[in-house]
């Protein structure tokens, strides 16, 4: 009887390793969910902020964030995270550089919301891991294999297209794909904490953006407390919305497997698309179906070659 319940022991242990990674899973799921659909959702709330510039909006959002996000390193006792940080030259200068890239992308995102161009945003962000990709391979001399470089060569077949049949060159979502993976590429490499490294970014253009705000107010061209409610209480709650769907995200990817973020990344630009077509109304030519047939099919040789890496991957550790 002792033998058997020795046998037992591992089995049983085994079986309560799997429930707990099993749990930690589905959690990772939640919260990637749950930040990628806030993340789809933003051109509603961006929206409801007409009325405000945009510059005005991404200072709201920058010195809203800066309040929020240090009341949470705060709480997290990462204060001397943050100091270590700002005292390293190196990182510093690269936060720099991730900062100017995070406040464009943020701006011209608005931009775009604002003026009926959630398509096109929709667009930057469908093809923004298909830019990463390419950025590896420029500036970390990673080989694109046969696949990867069929895939980025049909994102890029797409946005000509775009380009040739719209009458007009699709800056924006060249610009916010660009912008954000080059965002991610200097982050990869620096060796920064999320949550510490968000909070640097908004606090080195704090200062200035509190300035503006504060020139707006002085020459009474602002739209925050002019009168308006609606902008009195949505203005300051962007800085949550900007921390948010990061803390999500950040718990997403603690517990998930790169290849089920990847995969979930494209909910944000599914739901962008959506909203854009179904809820603005935006303009869908033949010319836009086709470009993003072609960016869908890149984004799926994409997925599928990541994938059938991932698994021989796990099937030669076993």
């Amino acid at each position: 009887m002792v033998t058997m319940k020795f046998a037992q022991a591992p089995a049983e242990q085994n079986q309560a390793l799997r429930a707990a990674e099993h749990d930690r899973s589905r959690l990772g799921v939640i919260y990637g969910l749950a930040a990628y659909c806030t993340w789809g959702s933003f051109p509603i709330f961006f929206k409801a902020l007409h009325g405000a510039t945009p510059l005005e909006i991404i200072c709201h959002r920058i010195v809203w964030s800066v309040v929020f996000l240090f009341v949470l390193v705060t709480a997290r006792r990462q204060l001397g995270q943050i100091k270590t940080t700002l005292s390293n030259r190196h990182t510093l200068l690269t936060l720099c550089g991730t900062t100017l890239l995070i406040a464009t992308n943020w701006l011209v995102f608005i931009y775009a919301v604002q003026h009926d161009d959630v398509l096109q945003s929709s667009m930057g962000y469908f093809v923004t891991p298909l830019i990463s990709v390419l950025l590896g391979c420029v500036f970390l001399r990673e080989r694109l294999n046969r696949w990867q470089l069929i895939s980025v060569l049909l994102a890029m077949i797409g946005v000509l297209n775009l380009a040739l049949h719209h009458g007009s060159f699709p800056w924006i979502s060249l610009v916010l794909a660009s912008s954000f993976g080059l965002y991610g590429l200097l982050r990869k490499v620096v060796r920064v904490e999320a949550m510490v490294g968000l909070a640097v970014e908004t606090l080195l253009l704090g200062p200035l953006s509190l300035g503006y705000l504060i020139y707006l107010a002085t020459q009474q061209q602002n739209a925050f407390l002019a009168g308006t409610l609606r902008l009195d209480l949505l203005l300051p709650l962007s800085g949550v919305v900007t921390a948010v769907p990061l803390l999500l995200f950040v718990g997403a990817a603690r517990r998930l497997q790169l290849t089920t973020i990847g995969f979930l990344q494209y909910i944000t630009p599914s739901l962008h698309f959506i909203l854009a077509i179904w809820l603005y109304n935006e303009s869908f030519t033949q010319g836009h179906l086709l470009s993003f047939l072609f960016i869908w099919a890149g984004l799926g040789v994409y997925s599928g070659d990541a994938l059938w890496k991932s698994r021989s991957g796990a099937t030669q550790s076993r």
